[in-house]
């Protein structure tokens, strides 16, 4: 019964290789990106419109492609680190986040209202000397 794990010894010693990388990209890239958000980003209805807009087209999409496979990419390698050892689920959020989907920005809103999640996001961006977060009340 045991016999089948010595075949996938190796498949196993690499999904822990990425989990690990995974864990550690998400805790050094996360202040970061949580700095990054302008303090009134949930303030607004609509999202502004990004500065890639107005790039050249072909750099746009090439763009865009790349950062949506590292989303769909980050969704699947969280669904493996659920029945694996690894941050499953802030890996899923986080490709959950790059990616582009319809109705994004308004689940981002919802999410960010969360008192939990707004405190444990404003605590992140003071350890990186960034206003706090606003949110409205109501969507």
């Amino acid at each position: 019964m045991i016999d089948w794990l010595g075949q996938y010894q190796e498949a196993f010693a690499w999904l822990a290789v990425i989990s690990l990388c995974t864990f550690v990209f998400s805790l050094l890239s996360l202040p970061w990106l949580v700095a990054r958000i302008p303090e009134d980003y949930f303030l607004y209805e609509k999202r502004h419109p990004a500065p890639l807009k107005k790039s050249h087209p072909l750099i746009r999409m090439t763009l865009l492609i790349g950062k949506n496979m590292l989303g769909i990419i980050l969704v699947a390698g969280g669904v493996i680190m659920l029945f694996i050892p690894g941050q499953g689920l802030l890996t899923i959020a986080m490709g959950m986040l790059l990616m582009d989907y319809p109705g994004k920005f308004r689940l981002e809103r919802r999410i960010a209202r969360n008192e939990k999640v707004l405190n444990g996001l404003n605590w992140l961006r003071t350890h990186a000397n960034a206003l706090p977060l606003q949110v409205d009340g109501d969507d």
